[in-house]
């Protein structure tokens, strides 16, 4: 099939190596980032912050995250032209969510006079998702999934490589970034930037997908 999507989707790959001497433009990360601001969410609840590096020193202390597990990860994270640590929000709350509704309204997307109706409709679906200890981070998480599969295929389009990067220590991340997470959650994190030619064996090959037939039904 010939389609720009298509193509986009059939050239990105998982880089597991980059070439440190080049880096993403201003302009493309300015894209890149307000692409990831724009990711979808159930009922519009954006319960994420990411943690863009870029930095030589921030880049050292992400590197300092890998000293107790995940190795293989760890040149990526001076390696890259840049790292973004996708963290989501494990103890989300209506006053969480009152900010979301409230620029709902000044955007001019929703009528004032169904804030409430918006405030407490949309949120019950956050509480379906919450426990007695006020935890929902196996929602929060999901949703961040969403922005990170939104990002690879902006990546694609600008003809960047990335890592989704799993194989991270979400504590020591908590304790290295404790400041800039303010109270959030990292599980997992996304390397960009430019394969290293010749070093990157995953580049090139050949897409490995199940068939159409396994796993798409049409009724």
């Amino acid at each position: 099939m010939s389609h720009p999507i298509i193509n986009d989707l059939n050239s990105r790959y998982t880089a597991k190596k980059y070439d440190a001497s080049k880096r993403i433009s201003a302009e493309d990360m300015t894209v890149i980032k307000e692409a990831i601001r724009l990711s979808a969410s159930s009922i519009n609840s954006q319960p994420w912050k990411f943690i863009v590096i870029e930095s030589d020193t921030a880049k050292q202390r992400f590197h300092d995250s890998f000293a107790n597990m995940h190795q293989f990860n760890q040149p990526h994270a001076k390696e890259a032209s840049h790292i973004i640590l996708f963290a989501h929000n494990p103890n989300f709350t209506k006053d969480d969510y009152r900010k979301v509704v409230d620029v709902e309204v000044s955007s001019g997307h929703l009528p004032a006079d169904m804030y409430d109706a918006m405030l407490n409709g949309g949120f019950s679906f956050a509480e379906a998702n919450t426990d007695e200890t006020g935890f929902n981070g196996n929602w929060t998480k999901a949703q961040t999934y969403i922005a990170l599969g939104n990002t690879l295929h902006v990546l694609a389009r600008l003809g960047i490589a990335s890592t989704p990067m799993e194989g991270v220590d979400s504590a020591l991340i908590g304790e290295i970034f404790e400041q800039e997470l303010d109270g959030h959650v990292c599980h997992f994190a996304l390397a960009l930037g430019y394969h290293l030619d010749g070093e990157d064996y995953n580049y090139g090959l050949p897409k490995a997908r199940l068939p159409e037939q396994d796993v798409i039904t049409v009724l």
